[in-house]
């Protein structure tokens, strides 16, 4: 259903059973899927491609073209799976360069007042909290949460499974599975509540994970020892080769 008071343009392209409320606002250059909900005071604009089943709530504005100097009115796009719930007042940009996109995946919960810069790239069931702020060209993979008026600086990389709590300001990677505090942020332990209850991880992979860690970020060894005695100390599981991976390819880990 689509309210006589909403603007659509005539070129946009929207699915079977999508809802849009008076005063939404769609360009011509946006692909809605199926059973979508665009809600009053929501801004669609040229670029972005949603999947389907996707609420977008007042006053949200997506695609919206990046806050960034190198932009020079490039065809860029955002793309958003599918189930997504983007609360009040978020903004997402498009991506800066032609050929590329910003893009969230699917199931993911972005709460008022996020804001995505260009070409940010959000996995699976990841959820942003009130006010969080993430800069251009981050990456945060499956089945994070970032607590409210967390900042991200750009080009961080979050690994998955991550909790960073509330107010804390990244400046470099985050491995998987760890507890973020403080600021400036730390490592405050594994995520082990929702990686028993949520990633059924045993007991037995949980202390593997915890003893990992105690080498990186407690056993006064370079990066590159810690790793070693990884490798040497901890055996091996498809949760210690993605910590033992995404340290190896990072720049800098948040410390």
């Amino acid at each position: 259903m689509i309210s006589p008071l909403a603007f659509v343009d005539p070129a946009a392209k929207l699915g079977k059973n999508v809802t849009v409320q008076p005063f939404a606002y769609i360009e011509g250059d946006v692909e809605i899927g199926d059973d979508c909900i665009i809600m009053s005071g929501a801004r669609i604009l040229n670029g972005t491609r949603m999947g389907q089943k996707n609420k977008v709530h007042h006053g949200a504005v997506l695609g919206t073209t990046p806050q960034d100097f190198h932009y020079t009115g490039e065809k860029s796009l955002l793309i958003i799976g599918d189930q997504n719930d983007i609360r009040e007042n978020v903004v997402v940009s498009r991506a800066t360069h032609e050929g590329d996109a910003t893009r969230i995946g699917n199931e993911n919960f972005l709460m008022d007042g996020v804001h995505l810069c260009h070409d940010v790239q959000i996995g699976n069931h990841c959820v942003l909290g009130l006010k969080t702020i993430v800069a251009g060209d981050c990456r945060i993979s499956d089945f994070t949460i970032l607590s409210s008026n967390v900042i991200l600086q750009q080009k961080c990389h979050i690994g998955s499974w991550v909790l960073i709590q509330s107010g804390c300001r990244i400046a470099k990677d985050v491995p998987p599975y760890v507890i973020m505090n403080g600021n400036p942020a730390e490592y405050h332990g594994i995520n082990a509540v929702v990686l028993q209850h949520k990633h059924q991880v045993t007991d037995r992979i949980l202390r593997h994970i915890v003893n990992a860690y105690r080498l990186i970020y407690q056993g006064n060894f370079s990066i590159q020892d810690a790793l070693q005695k990884i490798e040497d100390q901890v055996p091996m599981s498809d949760e210690i080769h993605n910590i033992l991976n995404f340290v190896r390819e990072s720049k800098g880990i948040v410390k």
